[in-house]
């Protein structure tokens, strides 16, 4: 059974930094890329960050030098080290793991943290 399960989201002032951490088991997690999206209410989900399996990391233009994805394959945790946040960055948080396939990827999700940034 594939789990994602999300922590480290709160509410935080406008400035203040939060970790999220992404604990996957039942896959072989160091084939995965990973990913970080996020869902604000009345909008769409937005990919935040991801990192390939090989350690390369793409952002968000929205969250570039304030927003750290790393991962740790020995402990199966995605990490995404947020700085510097802003009120627009109030959202629910989804760690995602995706398996590239020739005919099909495979994702999964976990059930989302909510980060709130306010004052």
């Amino acid at each position: 059974q594939v789990q994602l399960v999300e922590s480290g989201g709160g509410l935080v002032q406008p400035g203040g930094s939060l970790r999220l951490s992404c604990a996957a088991s039942g896959i072989i997690f160091r084939i995965y890329r990973m990913g970080w999206y996020r869902q604000a209410p009345g909008k769409q989900r937005e990919l935040v960050a991801v990192i390939s399996n090989e350690g390369s990391t793409d952002y968000a233009d929205s969250v570039k030098g304030r927003f750290t994805i790393s991962r740790d394959n020995a402990k199966n945790t995605v990490y995404l080290q947020m700085n510097s946040l802003k009120p627009e960055d109030t959202a629910v948080y989804y760690c995602n793991g995706r398996r590239f396939g020739v005919a099909y990827d495979v994702d999964y999700w976990g059930q989302g943290t909510q980060v709130t940034v306010s004052s």
